[in-house]
């Protein structure tokens, strides 16, 4: 039996309670915990960095996370951060890895065990693509471990114009000086168009105007802005290639999407990796400024390459092209005589079958239609479509259902019917190819005769990439190409309608 004056190890309790940490070793262990938190989160960004749709999760918020999840709860991870002095919480704050969204991290340097060389970043109007193309170069040039192993020494940044470059690349609330805090900043020298940092590291500046000056110098590391808006992209990029010829070169790319033939290039070069930046995830940007631009063009072609960052292709020899549906597209239809919801049905159910279009349309009284709405469903089993379509008739309280029958004959309507005995179907067979049926109805485009009420992307995309000679077959285009034939091509006269 153990003394009074020697109670037992299991009973004690002073060897059951923790030894308070002394300062210096918690805001050691905090500054760790932090560190770990960070490098995790930076991982994460690397990793989702090249993807089509980046989160707009900021490193903060899943370092903030990373260390509840480390340290126990939110209040631990608060008091890991209350225990770094102030110089180091401002230099953590101050760090482009704590600062920047997901898709303003650059690649990790390998990905699917391939090196890349190229970094385009294809981003909406504010998305912070000039931000990312600073925080690259600051980051090879000193050496940031979320950039290069080792400082960059020679490096190249190439504007539209020199003017461009040196007003949005260098001396812009995004550019490169503005990454530093003052007494850090590079010597920028605009009549030698240099800056030099104090490790020696030097940045030329370079005007896409101007080829035939990229000849000579060498790089390692180089930032093209707005290269959608060059106008001798291909040999100004071909001149920077040749330069950079300095131990393992990358580039960052940065503008707003264009088909140009070098945006394409890039994008089929397996050495390229993509981030895609929208307007809506900046998180700095005024409020009343994204909801302005988002309520007038989101959805729209402008919004999707201006905003999304959206890439947005022309087919040759297409039946419709993107700028007349835009001239087409109205905020809201008038009092309409006739309304139909057209169906096209896919021939078979499951996780493979076609998409089932579902397309609205409205006559008014003067004979001009309105696309009113795409409620398409993908892969959908029939009663699940069935549903779909009459949910859509009976909130624009159309006249009729306008349905395909080639594929199901009577089965279609007896699918439909099953769901309501009494909605009025009217059943249509196609005798011509799709592209002869589409004919017609693209021709009422052209003559004003059809207008788009908001903006329909799927839709749209789908008419855009129509041409002679197609093999998919476009659920959304077939379904819109009966409502209008319905009402426009094949005229039924409208019965009044009490508004």
């Amino acid at each position: 039996m153990p003394s009074p004056r020697e109670p037992s190890r299991a009973r004690s309790p002073k060897r059951a309670a923790k030894k308070p940490r002394s300062p210096a070793r918690s805001r050691s262990r905090a500054k760790a915990v932090v560190k770990q938190a960070a490098k995790n989160a930076g991982k994460s960004a690397a990793k989702s960095a090249p993807s089509r749709r980046a989160s707009a999760t900021s490193l903060p918020e899943r370092i903030f996370l990373d260390l509840g999840a480390r340290v126990g709860s939110r209040s631990e991870a608060t008091a890991a951060l209350d225990a770094l002095s102030r110089s180091e919480l401002e230099r953590l704050l101050g760090s482009w890895g704590f600062q920047a969204l997901e898709a303003q991290q650059p690649p990790s340097p390998r990905l699917d065990g391939e090196d890349w060389t190229t970094w385009l970043v294809l981003g909406g109007r504010g998305a912070g693509k000039t931000r990312a193309g600073a925080a690259f170069i600051k980051g090879m040039a000193l050496g940031e471990p979320d950039f290069t192993a080792k400082a960059v020494g020679r490096l190249a940044l190439v504007g539209e114009t020199f003017a461009d470059a040196r007003e949005v690349m260098v001396e812009g609330p995004s550019g490169v000086l503005s990454l530093h805090p003052s007494g850090e900043r590079p010597l920028w020298s605009p009549s030698r168009r240099r800056l030099e940092w104090s490790n020696g590291a030097v940045a030329l500046v370079f005007s896409a105007e101007d080829p035939e000056s990229l000849r000579g110098p060498q790089f390692a590391a180089a930032w093209a802005d707005e290269i959608g808006k060059w106008r001798q992209d291909e040999e100004v990029w071909d001149m920077l290639q040749f330069g950079l010829r300095l131990g393992a070169p990358r580039q960052v790319a940065t503008t707003t999407p264009r088909t140009t033939p070098l945006i394409r290039r890039l994008l089929a070069d397996p050495r390229t990796r993509v981030s895609r930046p929208r307007t809506r995830d900046n998180r700095h940007l005024a409020p009343g400024f994204l909801a302005a631009v988002e309520a007038r063009y989101a959805g729209t072609r402008l919004g999707r390459q201006e905003l999304d960052g959206e890439l947005i292709e022309e087919r040759p020899g297409a039946l419709w092209r993107r700028d007349l549906i835009d001239g087409c597209r109205v905020a809201a239809a008038p009092a309409l005589a006739r309304v139909v919801v057209a169906v096209d049905p896919p021939a078979t159910s499951g996780p493979r079958a076609d998409a089932c279009g579902i397309v609205a349309a409205g006559l008014d009284k003067g004979g001009t239609a309105y696309v009113l709405a795409d409620a398409t469903l993908e892969h959908a089993a029939p009663h699940v479509w069935a549903a779909g379509a009459l949910a859509l008739y009976r909130r624009l309280e159309a006249d009729a259902l306008v349905v395909e029958v080639n594929q199901g004959g009577e089965m279609v309507t007896s699918v439909l019917r099953g769901v309501d005995p009494g909605v009025p179907v009217t059943s249509v067979r196609a005798t011509r190819g799709k592209y002869l049926r589409a004919e017609p109805v693209a021709a009422l485009y052209g003559q004003g005769r059809v207008h788009h009420v908001g903006a329909f992307p799927q839709l749209e995309d789908e008419m855009c990439d129509y041409a002679p000679g197609q093999a998919y077959s476009p659920d959304r285009l077939d379904a819109l190409v009966w409502a209008l034939t319905h009402l426009l091509v094949d005229r039924v006269e409208p019965r009044i309608r009490v508004l």
